[in-house]
């Protein structure tokens, strides 16, 4: 994928997912600054995986765009991002069946999340978690915000 440069027409989005228990109750956070405007936003399921929600937070991140723009955007998920850059093209091509001849698991938001990242020319890069990247910190407190409160204890 290109290479984007930041400048004030590229939203620089920040994901993450918090799941206790794999699975168990779990939440997604998005960071997300374009220009002068910041927005952070979150979500739980009750009865999830941690995978799912690193790729509901890159989802909800990119659909929440009004209109394609270029995208910084950094997950500290290695999964997800080898699974858009790597992997995808793979399963799309297998008929959605991974290299040891099984369903791709989450296939349904891998394709959800291929649907939202080909409106915008996205630039993803991986960031380590909890290493005092900013970004990423706000993206992680909101994730685990809405494992909290799928949890019940808020």
């Amino acid at each position: 994928m290109p290479k984007t440069d930041e400048n004030e027409d590229t939203a620089v989005i920040y994901t993450d997912g918090a799941c206790s228990g794999n699975p168990g109750p779990g939440g997604w956070g998005v960071y997300l600054k374009w220009g002068d405007h910041e927005k952070e936003l979150y979500g739980s399921e009750k009865a999830t995986t941690n995978n799912r929600m690193e790729l509901m937070a890159a989802i909800q991140a990119l659909e929440a765009l009004k209109r394609p723009l270029p995208v910084v955007l950094y997950t500290d998920s290695s999964y997800v991002r080898n699974g858009i850059l790597t992997w995808m093209n793979g399963w799309k091509r297998n008929g959605w069946v991974n290299a040891k001849k099984e369903p791709v698991k989450n296939a349904d938001l891998w394709r959800r999340l291929d649907e939202a990242a080909a409106r915008h020319e996205v630039d993803w890069r991986w960031v380590k978690g909890h290493s005092g990247d900013s970004g990423n910190e706000r993206a992680d407190k909101l994730a685990v915000q809405g494992r909290d409160e799928a949890a019940g204890r808020r």
